[in-house]
């Protein structure tokens, strides 16, 4: 046999031994099954109902379950805000790097069902006498046969950490648009709470000027110009607490955003615009509760369910055999000139079987280990569905019932206007003492401040609903 032969049939040996280590591998592990909802199939149709709204089909649903995450607002300043948010937010640069560090050790684990080829040279020097030994080569160190599965569980269990790191990531960032949908909110409401407190100031200074011209001209009397006085202050105070809330408000959302206070809400629209808040909320009623599987946390306890089935595979397959190949094709020579020679071709096979016999109980009790953390994946992971459902549905129902709110602290805003007018009148008549006119003010300054309060808490509201859903809960039909 020719030296070319016999190196092409070393080389044939040692494919196929790596091939063969490539084809083998079955999976101990459980067959997966996913845990059922521990939920209804449907929100509370008490709670999640609007009037007149038809009940959704499954347009309504893919709607919100394509539309994941995405942060296309009707309102540019908040479409930049968010932007500006996801791009500079420190939190979600953690949880992005700690995403890279799940691919990393994805791989690592990945590569360890691989065989490490290596091309290897080396000379041996006996003491007892002056004969030596060179040989290189291409080696196959210590691989381990995957007959079991132990690799391929590891690995699978690997693979489903970093894909619930990457949905805690979306979460991270659905978190993050809801906090600055919410701060946006906040910050708005105060800047409307401060103006309306300056209108009341403007309207008191005016009632003081007209009621010191009154009781010079003795028309009016001292108590009543006192007691306008009084509210003047009050106004004041009130005007002194707004504008802290304010300039917090505007803290928080610099801090989200990385803007400037000067910057942050520049042409934004009035909280009091009908085009602040457009869109926000869902207009179908008896949302369908499967939209929960779509959202970030609870995809992330599923694949961390997955991967804790993976490992009870990991743990069963180290009560059985393992098999393991050391093996190297080369030349070999007692002449390092000689190494290269025809005829010094040599391989090596080494293999290597260990069967476990008496570990003290070990293998057991990790197997019985992975076994618990699969238990406790499955409650964490219901324990999350039943959370996410319940926020859901809180959010629902809050927007039924707060949208109802608004519309009656419009009304009841619109009678105290109106009653207001109607009392100015009578006081400029002379039918009626400014004391009830002052009444009047109080009952509309009240009005004011609770219609701005109700509206705020309904966006409030939609934010929480825009996290609860897992990202833009907005359809329109």
């Amino acid at each position: 046999m020719t030296a070319r032969s016999k190196t092409h049939r070393r080389t044939a040996i040692l494919a196929a031994v790596c091939g063969i280590a490539l084809l083998t591998g079955c999976s101990l592990a459980p067959l997966y099954e996913r845990p059922t909802a521990p939920i209804p199939t449907s929100y509370p149709v008490s709670t999640a109902s609007l009037p007149n709204q038809p009940a959704p089909g499954n347009e309504a649903a893919s709607a919100i379950r394509s539309t994941a995450w995405c942060t296309q607002f009707p309102d540019p300043v908040l479409r930049r805000l968010v932007a500006a948010a996801l791009e500079h937010n420190r939190d979600l640069k953690l949880v992005a790097a700690r995403v890279e560090e799940a691919r990393a050790l994805h791989g690592v684990q990945s590569a360890s069902r691989l065989p490490t080829v290596a091309l290897e040279g080396t000379t041996t020097h006996p003491a007892k006498n002056n004969e030596s030994a060179h040989q290189a080569g291409v080696t196959l160190s210590a691989y381990e046969l995957d007959f079991f599965g132990k690799a391929k569980s590891l690995s699978d269990a690997a693979l489903h950490e970093y894909l619930a790191t990457e949905q805690a990531q979306r979460a991270a960032r659905i978190s993050v648009v809801a906090e600055v949908m919410r701060s946006y909110v906040l910050e708005r409401a105060a800047a409307s709470r401060v103006a309306l407190a300056r209108r009341t100031i403007a309207s008191r200074r005016a009632a003081v000027a007209l009621l010191t011209r009154r009781v010079a001209a003795g028309v009016s009397s001292p108590l009543e110009l006192e007691q306008t006085r009084s509210l003047l202050g009050s106004a004041d105070t009130d005007l002194i607490e707004q504008q802290l809330v304010h300039a917090r408000a505007g803290h928080t959302l610099a801090l989200l955003t990385g803007y400037s206070d000067a910057e942050i809400t520049k042409d934004a629209p009035p909280f009091t615009s009908p085009a602040f808040g457009a869109g926000w909320g869902v207009t179908q009623a008896g949302l369908p509760s499967e939209l929960l599987t779509a959202r970030a946390d609870i995809v992330a306890a599923e694949q961390r369910l997955q991967a804790a089935n993976a490992q009870i595979g990991a743990a069963r397959a180290a009560f059985f055999p393992s098999i393991r190949l050391t093996a190297m094709g080369g030349v070999a020579s007692g002449e390092l000139g000689k190494l290269f020679t025809p005829g010094s071709g040599a391989l090596q096979f080494v293999p290597q079987v260990s069967l476990p016999i008496f570990d003290g109980g070990r293998n057991q009790a990790n197997l019985d280990l992975a076994r618990a953390r699969e238990n406790s994946a499955v409650i964490e992971y219901e324990r999350t569905i039943q959370t996410a459902f319940r926020e859901v549905s809180d959010a629902l129902a809050g927007q039924a019932f707060m949208d109802r709110e608004v519309s009656a602290r419009r009304a009841l805003h619109e009678l105290e206007a109106r009653r207001r007018t109607m009392t100015m009148n009578r006081y400029l008549a002379g039918t009626v003492g400014y004391l009830e006119v002052l009444d009047v003010e109080r009952s509309l300054f009240a009005a004011d401040q609770a219609l701005l309060d109700a509206r705020r808490t309904r966006l409030e509201n939609a934010a929480a609903l825009y996290r609860a859903l897992g990202g833009c809960p907005v359809v329109s039909r």
